[in-house]
């Protein structure tokens, strides 16, 4: 869905990447499901489209 203007048009997209301090190897365990879950009502709380997302050990897209 671009934007445009009278000479301009534009598609903004941001990659945004999340990762837990010293990138500890805990998000594939107990937490990775509550994470992604309160990522997802966030988007939903401020209007954000989720493209694609993926689950890492340490961190995630």
């Amino acid at each position: 869905m671009a934007k445009s203007l009278a000479h301009t048009k534009w598609m903004c997209k941001y990659h945004i990447v999340f990762t837990p301090k010293y990138r500890r190897k805990i998000i594939y365990n107990k937490n990775k499901e509550s994470i992604v879950e309160i990522l997802k009502d966030l988007c939903k709380w401020k209007g954000v489209e989720i493209i694609e997302g993926k689950a890492m050990v340490d961190h995630i897209h």
